[in-house]
C-alpha cells in the first residue's frame, strides 16, 4: 500500500473567492472542493471548477455520503460522485465518518455513531462497497462530537484505526476535530494521534472553532486556534509530509488572511521537519 504523495498546502475552494483566484492565481498548491457543489449537469459551478482544475490539483471532499447510516447506499449519489471524479481526476475523494440522514431524509449535519464492533463491521463493509464502485480508495475524516454513547465499546481513535485497516481506506485527519472532541470529552488528543497508523493518513484539515467555555463547537468560521496549531505540529511530526488544508466555511475573511494562515502552516511544517532532520 502506497499512499498518495503530498500535494503541499491548500485551501478550501469557496465561491466568494473565485474572482480573486482567477485574477491573481495565488500561491496555493491545491484546492479542496465540496463534491456536492459540483455534482450538477453544467452551469457556472462546473465552469468555475474547469478553470481551477486547469491550474491547480484538486481533492474532492463530500458531506452527504452518509457512510455510517443504516439506510442503503445512495447509488444515484455515488454515480454522480464517480462521474465528477472521473472528469476532474482529484488526488483523492473523501467524506466523513458519520451519518447524515435516514429514510430518504438528509438532515444536513454530521451525526456521530457509537463505537461498537457492530458499527465497525457495518461501516467498513460500506466503505469497501463504495471503493469498489468508485474504483479508488477514499479517505474518511474524523468528525467533532458533542455526545458519547453508553453503548460504545472502544474509544474513537481505536475505532478509526481499525476502520482504516478493515476497509483498506485512507484517513483525512481533521486536527481541529481531534482537539474539539478531546476538549468536549476530556481525552488526550496526543493519544489519538499516537494511535493512528502513519501509513493511512493522507491529508490534514486545519480550521477554527467557537469556544463556549464548557465546550467547543467546530464551526469553520474562525482562525485556527493556538491549541490547534500546536497539535498540528505534533501531527506533522508523526504523519508528515501529507497534504494540508485550511478550511473556512463562514465569516469569510479577506483572502490574504487565509494565505497568511496557509503560510503559517508551511512554516510550522518546515520547522518541525528541520528539527527532525537534525535529530
Amino acid at each position: 500500500m502506497q499512499k498518495p504523495s503530498s500535494l503541499g498546502f491548500g485551501l478550501g475552494l469557496r465561491p466568494v473567492y473565485y474572482r480573486e483566484i482567477f485574477e491573481s492565481q495565488p500561491p496555493v498548491d491545491w484546492f479542496e472542493v465540496i463534491s456536492e457543489n459540483y455534482m450538477v449537469q453544467g452551469g457556472p459551478p462546473l465552469a468555475a471548477l474547469e478553470r481551477i482544475r486547469a491550474d491547480y490539483p484538486i481533492v474532492m471532499h463530500g458531506v452527504s455520503m452518509s457512510i455510517a447510516s443504516t439506510a442503503p447506499l445512495d447509488m444515484d449519489y455515488l454515480t454522480a460522485l464517480k462521474a465528477l471524479a472521473d472528469r476532474f481526476q482529484p488526488q483523492f475523494v473523501s467524506d466523513h465518518l458519520c451519518w447524515t440522514g435516514v429514510h430518504g431524509v438528509n438532515l444536513h449535519d454530521l451525526l456521530p455513531i457509537p463505537y461498537t464492533e457492530e458499527a465497525l463491521a457495518h461501516v467498513a463493509s460500506r466503505i469497501a462497497a463504495v471503493q469498489d464502485f468508485l474504483g479508488r480508495r477514499i479517505a474518511i475524516e474524523n468528525v467533532s462530537s458533542y455526545v458519547t454513547f453508553a453503548e460504545s465499546e472502544m474509544d474513537e481513535w481505536t475505532f478509526v484505526r481499525e476502520l482504516a485497516k478493515r476497509a483498506d481506506c485512507w484517513l483525512l485527519l481533521d486536527v481541529n476535530n481531534v482537539y474539539v472532541s478531546s476538549y468536549n470529552h476530556g481525552f488526550d488528543p496526543h493519544a489519538f494521534l499516537r494511535s493512528i497508523d502513519v501509513d493511512r493518513v493522507v491529508q490534514f484539515h486545519l480550521a477554527g472553532h467557537e469556544d463556549h467555555g464548557t465546550h467547543k463547537i467546530d464551526t469553520h468560521d474562525e482562525p485556527v486556534s493556538e491549541e490547534v496549531w500546536a497539535l498540528f505540529a505534533e501531527a506533522w511530526r508523526r504523519f508528515g509530509p501529507v497534504s494540508v488544508m485550511i478550511e473556512r466555511d463562514d465569516k469569510f475573511p479577506p483572502f490574504a488572511e487565509l494565505l497568511a494562515e496557509l503560510q503559517r502552516a508551511r512554516g510550522i511544517a518546515g520547522a518541525v521537519s528541520t528539527v527532525e532532520a537534525v535529530a
